[in-house]
């Protein structure tokens, strides 16, 4: 059996009358990458600041590491390394002077710290950039340079609220490459995201939506269960035109924008690409390209959110 990293139990949070996390229950195992996504508003935020002791529960519990994150919220922060929304460095200090701070808040020792210094300026990529201030760092550096301050400690969970907003492209698939890099090592990594082609990189994902869990699994798992009925990629010239036909049209199921292609799911087994063709046809909309396509986990998404409206 795996070690435990965390469990939830009936977690929730109210703010008056408002339910921003509803009575939510997980486990996330030792060692591995866990996916928390999510819209913004949807309770991952609020969920994460009540693992780390830094929010108390309305009701229901969760332990962390073996702790209870209503009772000894302290033992947990001294266990978990915390990487927030907005970067936990200070603008004012280097990047020498910002490792060494944290090193303090944490306890280690000015040795420890000296050790770790050159850890940290390794994994962050910071080598020559030692006295430049944060705000002259380009963003993914930054983001780098944040989780490396929060794991100084070599705390064996690390939480990271949406780590990479506001990061290019190739910085969000190098930073989730040190993460892997961290996982590997054995540390649990808790990430909450909104992007979900990030998603894919997770050992397992649990969808939030309204405060309330919705799916979980593996990526693999979420796209082959919870989508049930084939998924066609459509090209075409006019994509709001032929999206607003085939919604129209009780033959197709679901209809979705990726880029400037359409994502439509059949609402039974039929000759999927004969038939958006003829309904595009009969409405003069000329396709391009109309083929089948395994879902992604935007697609699964947007099917379970979907499903949860209709539910309503």
């Amino acid at each position: 059996m795996p070690e435990i990293a965390i469990e939830a139990k009936g977690l929730t949070k109210r703010f008056g009358a408002f339910t921003a996390v509803d009575h939510i229950s997980f486990v996330v195992n030792g060692g591995e990458i866990f996916g928390f996504l999510g819209a913004n508003g949807s309770g991952k935020s609020t969920t994460i600041r009540m693992l780390c002791g830094l929010l108390e529960s309305t009701e229901g519990t969760a332990s962390v590491a073996g702790f209870d994150i209503n009772r000894q919220p302290d033992e947990i922060k001294k266990n978990i390394g915390y990487m927030s929304q907005k970067f936990s460095l200070y603008d004012d200090l280097t990047v020498n002077e910002n490792i060494a701070f944290w090193g303090g808040i944490y306890g280690l020792s000015e040795k420890k710290i000296e050790e770790r210094r050159t850890w940290a300026i390794g994994i962050a990529g910071l080598e020559g950039r030692e006295e430049s201030l944060p705000r002259a760092l380009p963003g993914g550096f930054k983001q780098r340079l944040a989780l490396a301050t929060a794991m100084l400690h070599e705390p064996k969970i690390v939480f990271l609220d949406e780590p990479t907003g506001g990061v290019d492209p190739i910085m969000r698939r190098r930073f989730w490459e040190l993460i892997r890099q961290l996982a590997e090592a054995g540390t649990t990594v808790f990430v909450t995201t909104h992007y979900l082609d990030e998603a894919e990189y997770c050992n397992r994902l649990m969808l939030i939506h309204e405060g309330r869990l919705i799916a979980g699994g593996t990526p693999e798992e979420l796209k082959t269960q919870f989508i049930r009925s084939d998924v066609f990629e459509v090209e075409t010239d006019r994509v709001i035109d032929a999206m607003s036909v085939l919604d129209e049209d009780k033959r197709i199921q679901e209809t979705s924008v990726f880029g400037t292609f359409l994502h439509v799911s059949l609402a039974g087994p039929r000759d999927g690409k004969e038939l958006i063709t003829s309904i595009l046809q009969e409405h003069g909309i000329t396709t391009s390209h109309v083929e089948p396509i395994t879902p992604s986990l935007e697609d699964v998404f947007i099917h379970l959110i979907d499903k949860e409206a209709r539910a309503k």
